[in-house]
């Protein structure tokens, strides 16, 4: 892509996903990741009604006055982004590929998280780790997140998430907010990996999908094509048993998989190519 072309789209979901931050996720973020815990802050004189417990003795007795200790919630967190940037994100049939949505819910993350005095990092995987921007903070870093998003080419096609996970679990030893961001169009052989990532971090799923994963539309004879293994398979879409066995096989994997983030205890959300995403994310941080 070319320099000026590139830096048309940065801006251009810059300036979109910026002012949503702004505007609508900042209280909402703010309230759903709360910080490490309670740090002191300052000691002051007891007044009426002040815990008890609270009351700093050795302060107490060198004023002879009662003083207590004042605590302070420490805000600043990393929020890390492990992104799935396999093939399967090439695919869309209405508004947009699901790639494109993964890199806006990716910056109104970042942006959020920036203005909020947190720190953002990104872990690109695919069937292995494909790159990694550590923790840090300021607007150039958000940017060149979102610059990344928009350009990176992965080097391998498939998917695999638990590889992914152990990598997070491995490489951030600081306890983060960890937006997992994915279609999930992979085994589920990461259970196990999932649920000590979780108890390190604080996991949130953020599943894209397109409506025409759910339920093939009949229209006779049609070519399906794997990104991620190239495999093209004909089928005769106007067979209506071959239709209900496809829906019914998503519904089950959609079901086992709603079942591992709530036996690993992550917050998950799904979010269609062709919707607003605004409402799902906004329900998502109101549920925590």
């Amino acid at each position: 892509m070319e320099t000026a072309e590139l830096l048309k789209k940065v801006r251009k979901i810059e300036i979109k996903t910026r002012g949503l931050s702004s505007h609508i996720f900042s209280g909402e973020y703010h309230s759903a990741f709360k910080g490490r815990g309670m740090a002191f802050s300052e000691v002051r004189e007891y007044t009426p009604g002040d815990d008890v417990r609270s009351i700093d003795w050795n302060v107490t007795a060198r004023f002879n006055a009662p003083y207590v200790k004042v605590f302070e919630e420490e805000r600043e967190l990393s929020v890390v982004l492990l992104v799935d940037v396999s093939a399967s994100g090439l695919f869309g049939t209405k508004k947009q590929y699901k790639q494109d949505l993964i890199t806006e819910l990716c910056a109104v993350v970042a942006f959020s998280a920036s203005q909020n005095n947190d720190k953002i990092g990104v872990i690109f995987f695919s069937d292995k780790i494909e790159k990694f921007i550590p923790p840090k903070k300021g607007k150039s870093h958000v940017l060149r997140i979102i610059r990344e998003l928009i350009e990176f080419k992965p080097e391998n096609k498939t998917t695999n998430i638990e590889v992914a996970l152990k990598y997070l679990t491995n490489v951030i030893k600081k306890r983060s907010i960890v937006f997992m961001v994915s279609d999930f169009q992979a085994n589920l052989n990461y259970r196990d990996a999932l649920k000590i990532a979780n108890k390190k971090h604080d996991i949130v799923a953020l599943q894209i999908t397109d409506s025409a994963e759910n339920e093939l539309p009949n229209v006779g004879l049609i070519k399906l094509k794997d990104n991620e293994t190239g495999q093209v398979l004909w089928i005769d879409s106007s067979n209506e048993h071959f239709r209900k066995q496809f829906a019914s096989n998503k519904t089950k994997f959609e079901n086992d998989l709603k079942d591992s983030f709530t036996k690993s205890g992550v917050d998950a959300t799904k979010i269609y190519t062709h919707e607003n995403y605004i409402k799902p994310l906004m329900n998502l941080f109101k549920k925590r």
